[in-house]
């Protein structure tokens, strides 16, 4: 039997980041994961054929420039890690041959948003600097601080102009923030998108504090190059670096408790795992506590609750694509900028559009809707032989379509892809059949699946609606990365601040566990956290 000092379930990038901070901090740690590769969503693959690299799941990367993790652990310092900004970061091409493009330089945007409205154009000039105040002052800082019970988070917010803003925008739904600002039906339409394309609900309240995060940060996201999964790869060697061992594939069965402690893991196979100082699950919720704890450790209520988990309305379908040259938008014609972009906002191109397409899944049907479109390759040839292109077509769609998710397995896949395929030629104008080398489709189902703690290809491990974000998230008792039975914490997606490849989960706990065990920190606090702290937001 072999015991080292704290145990991880789950080498996701949350699990990462948690081993590699406390792994330095002189810790004997080990990471469990059940896949082959670790990474979670942070994977990159050679699903169509051998040279193209495709990013699988996760692919824009929202806060490199926030994240403590990048400074903390030296990534650039001391890896061969490196991003890239593509410009313009967001584009709405038009199938009349117009386009808005979202680029980080807000004078840019201004001018091609004034195309179209003038109006809009100064409206965004204010937007955007309104919402890098919230960002600077609050929304980051505050993803990488511990959670706060509502009613005290709500009364800092309260005490300055900048806090009664965020609690303002809390109280409409996104569609209404974007409305109150934008005439254009285009602009609309691009904004819309930016603020729900992670799986906000564009009529739901309770949760636009968000918006203004994801507004920015659709001008500012980052391509990792050489792949997402290169990031995974660069987090496990600070882990081996400093005595850390990571393992995969492995089944874990269940989390051993005695005396109401986790004690260590049992995986399928009977090999047990003991640990001295602590547990930490990065798995969502219903597998952390019912399969691997299991109820009969639980507090009755506190079952309940996991019950009452909601998944996420939307998953993703995608489809990869191996092209034999980079694509050229109709758009560029007239911005040669637009076969410059990231992230193509393809096949809605008005706000109804989308409206549409969200409330076709929320019946269960795909509906006749629009995808978001990269080219990774563009900007980073290492994804792709020289000359060729890599492609990825991602859809919100929902995983239990109105005829069964198992659906997913049949001819709807191909077909549904095929339609993918047709509307990007709508606005592409070098894709057909003869320039598509090969292709990968991924479901929801698949998703499921593939990565199992998004049960119902929750991407996010459950939904962002009012009770499970915040100090709710996945409840009041686990929110700070604590739970009930001793020595056992969570780290997920599932956990405060929540999902996309942020790293806040794996980083916040890491802080609560060194404070637990009166582990002696190697690092500080962010500086934006202090500042924040002294300006009364946390």
């Amino acid at each position: 039997m072999t015991e080292y000092d704290g145990i991880i379930i789950g080498a996701g990038p949350n699990g990462l980041t948690l081993g590699s901070y406390l792994a330095k901090a002189g810790l004997k740690i080990l990471l469990l994961d059940r896949r082959l590769e670790i990474g979670g969503g942070l994977a990159t693959e050679q699903v169509t054929i051998p040279g193209f690299l495709h990013n699988t799941h996760a692919v824009y990367h929202m806060m490199v420039d926030y994240a403590p993790i990048f400074k903390d652990l030296r990534l650039f310092e001391e890896s061969d890690l490196k991003f890239v900004k593509p410009e313009p970061a967001m584009v709405l091409p038009l199938s009349d041959g117009r386009s808005i493009c979202l680029y980080s330089d807000i004078e840019k945007t201004c001018a091609s948003i004034a195309q179209f409205s003038k109006h809009d154009s100064d409206c965004y000039r204010d937007m955007a600097h309104e919402f890098q105040t919230y960002v600077d002052e609050f929304l980051a800082p505050a993803t990488y601080a511990p959670s706060m019970p509502p009613f005290e988070q709500l009364a800092k917010l309260t005490t300055n102009e900048i806090g009664q803003g965020i609690n303002e925008l809390t109280e409409k739904t996104p569609r209404q923030i974007v409305d109150e600002r934008f005439e254009n039906e285009h602009v609309r339409a691009l904004f819309l998108y930016a603020a729900c394309m992670w799986g906000l609900d564009y009529d739901l309240e309770g949760v636009s504090f968000l918006v203004p995060l994801l507004i920015n940060r659709a001008a500012n996201y980052r391509l990792c190059v050489g792949g997402t999964h290169h990031l995974a790869h660069v987090l496990s060697q600070v882990i081996y670096r400093n005595g850390g061992m990571i393992l995969g594939p492995k089944l874990v069965k269940r989390i051993v408790v005695e005396g109401g402690a986790a004690k260590g893991v049992e995986l399928e196979d009977g090999t047990v795992y003991r640990a001295s100082k602590f547990i930490a699950s990065s798995l969502n919720p219903h597998q952390t506590f019912m399969q691997l704890v299991g109820a009969e450790n639980l507090d009755a209520n506190f079952v309940q609750r996991i019950h009452d988990w909601q998944w996420e309305k939307y998953s993703l379908f995608g489809v990869h694509l191996a092209l034999e040259h980079p694509p050229h938008f109709k758009a560029a014609d007239n911005n040669p900028d637009v076969d410059k972009g990231f992230v193509y906002i393809v096949g809605y191109e008005t706000e109804q559009d989308l409206v549409d397409h969200w409330e076709a899944i929320k019946r269960g049907e795909l509906g006749d809707g629009g995808f978001n479109a990269a080219f990774p390759s563009v900007h980073d040839p290492l994804q792709a032989p020289r000359g060729k292109a890599t492609a990825l077509l991602s859809q919100h769609a929902p995983f239990r379509l109105h005829q069964g998710a198992e659906a997913w397995y049949g001819p709807l896949r191909e077909e549904h892809a095929d339609r993918c395929v047709a509307k990007l030629r709508k606005y592409a104008t070098n894709i057909s059949d003869e320039d598509i080398i090969w292709r990968y489709i991924s479901t929801p189902l698949d998703i499921h699946n593939k990565f199992q703690t998004m049960q119902e290809g929750s991407i996010k491990h459950g939904a962002y609606i009012p009770f499970q974000m915040g100090f709710l998230r996945p409840n009041e008792e686990c929110s700070q990365h604590v739970t009930s039975i001793k020595n056992l914490y969570v780290c997920g997606a599932s956990t405060f601040p929540g999902g996309m490849v942020i790293f806040g989960p794996g980083y916040n706990a890491a802080n609560v566990i060194a404070a637990e065990l009166g582990i002696e920190k190697w690092w500080s606090e962010p500086e934006m956290v202090t500042r924040a702290k002294e300006t009364g937001m946390l």
